[in-house]
């Protein structure tokens, strides 16, 4: 009987490695892994926030409607409970994201108007963790952008499709283009390599935001 078992076992397992249930079990969780990136990306992003508002506040504290801006933007990010593999929760943690892009990029331009800033260490410490964490943030989400789309076109590919609704493996939504499109355009933090110039009396008004 135990040696029926065995052979059981190893038919199987062998019936199963041959309809793809391994290649699917191994794609979904190098999927989940590649989204926990992107969620300790933007989770990084996230928690530059503050001391980059509070820095900024400290040569422009007059830019509150930026301010508060960045600050509900953070804060929507917070509310949401995201679920990759819901396409409604997916779409509600994009567009968030996209408006703490926008709103990041409102407040680093409004450092165009403060030279001091500019040339404040800490500031340029953060513009620079700010920038690699944005590149981070679309490295990351381009490897799950593909990742997902090499896991559906797995699971929709005879016989893994089988397998795939036998087993219960759906089709996993993704960025959509809209929304892709809006997370994409990180903020503005490249100021250049030029001397600040002298700070004015009278501070030029913020940059409007487009």
């Amino acid at each position: 009987m135990n040696a029926l078992r065995v052979v059981v076992l190893l038919l199987l397992a062998l019936m199963l490695s041959g309809c793809g249930y391994n290649s699917i079990q191994k794609q979904d969780e190098a999927v989940k892994a590649q989204w926990s990136e992107v969620l300790n990306q933007y989770q990084r992003r996230a928690d530059l926030v503050p001391n980059l508002v509070n820095t900024v506040k400290g040569y422009a504290a007059h830019e509150e409607k930026v301010f508060s801006e960045v600050a509900d933007a953070r804060s929507r990010i917070g509310t949401i409970q995201v679920n990759a593999d819901d396409a409604d929760s997916l779409a509600k943690f994009q567009a968030a994201q996209g408006q703490l892009s926008g709103a990041l990029s409102r407040l680093m331009a409004v450092s165009e108007n403060y030279p001091n800033l500019k040339a404040d260490g800490l500031f340029q410490n953060l513009q620079a963790q700010l920038e690699g964490t944005e590149n981070r943030i679309t490295v990351a989400r381009n490897r799950y952008i593909q990742g997902v789309q090499q896991y559906n076109s797995l699971i929709r590919t005879f016989p893994n499709n089988l397998t795939a609704k036998m087993f219960g493996y759906q089709v996993k939504p993704n960025f959509t283009v809209e929304n892709e499109k809006a997370i994409s355009t990180a903020p503005t933090v490249d100021f250049g390599t030029g001397t600040p110039a002298a700070p004015s009396a009278n501070p030029a008004p913020a940059a409007s935001a487009h």
